[in-house]
């Protein structure tokens, strides 16, 4: 690799509403080259595995493809996007900033079993933001110390989430969210040259196990999805891990490769697999490769 400045992402608008564990604020520089590498905007964008939705977000706001197609397959994560991109958005957000937040009345909160989607979004960032990490998968617990001893309300910014969701409400009308398995979804746009997916699935392949601690789905069929992948007809942006298992699914499949280099909140230096056709436009960008991944 060639030496490499840390790219300071804190000046990458923070758009979602979730702290993401696997969040990628750090490849946002990276998709805005990629999208404006292309002869022209596409036409539709999808995320068929779209978490916290940063890279969606980013794409809408930017004006970098006419319309978007977000897909997750998470009910809680869901429910979130369900309410942002419909009609209860600005109630969430006054639900949010009227929150008294406290060890008791978060447990009250997300002990409530209603099933009114809505409620369950609030039930979901509350959760999000109160949990170690922002980890929602069995096995997380609730933050005790936080930053300078904060404690739960460490990562709670009602006035900051509220305003999130506010812009979201702006370009909502512009992104479509299916709830369900992205696979299908990609297929469903295989043919169209128009189309652009970027395509980070929320699970580990090659033996690696820390998709089962982070995320409530974690398991894929990657032979499958390479193999879908490589049947679109329009452009694609993969991120995986860097392990030799999916180097050579991608070999296999005839895709480009190029390890991306980053350090985490810990500051621990880690790496990150992107896959495409072509990745000539992140070689020439790779002057900026080591990035800072931060939480919000």
């Amino acid at each position: 690799m060639n030496s490499k400045r840390i790219v300071n992402v804190a000046s990458v608008p923070q758009r979602s509403p979730f702290r993401y564990p696997g969040g990628k604020t750090w490849l946002v520089p990276f998709i805005r080259t990629w999208l404006r590498s292309l002869s022209q905007k596409p036409a539709v964008f999808v995320e068929p595995f779209a978490g916290g939705g940063i890279v969606s977000l980013t794409v809408a706001f930017e004006n970098l493809a006419e319309r978007l197609v977000m897909v997750e397959l998470d009910q809680d994560i869901s429910a979130v996007w369900h309410t942002i991109l419909g009609s209860d958005a600005k109630w969430l957000g006054q639900r949010i900033m009227d929150f008294d937040l406290t060890v008791e009345s978060a447990k009250a909160a997300l002990a409530d079993d209603s099933d009114v989607i809505r409620d369950r979004a609030f039930r979901t960032i509350l959760k999000n933001r109160v949990y170690h990490g922002g980890i929602m998968a069995a096995g997380s617990a609730m933050i005790r110390h936080g930053e300078n001893g904060k404690g739960i309300k460490s990562r709670w910014y009602p006035s900051t989430l509220r305003r999130r969701i506010e812009d979201i409400i702006t370009v909502q009308h512009r992104i479509e969210f299916i709830e369900g398995d992205g696979l299908p979804v990609l297929e469903r746009f295989a043919g169209q040259e128009s189309v652009c997916a970027f395509i980070d699935p929320p699970y580990t392949a090659a033996g690696k196990k820390a998709g089962s601690r982070l995320y409530k789905h974690n398991e894929l069929d990657h032979e499958r999805l390479f193999q879908l992948t490589a049947s679109l007809n329009g452009n694609f942006l993969m991120t995986y891990d860097n392990a030799d298992g999916v180097k050579d699914l991608a070999f296999r499949h005839g895709f480009d490769t190029e390890v991306i280099a980053m350090k985490n909140t810990h500051h621990a230096k880690m790496t990150e697999l992107l896959i495409g056709r072509d990745l000539s436009w992140a070689r020439r960008s790779a002057s900026t490769t080591t990035q800072q991944l931060l939480f919000d």
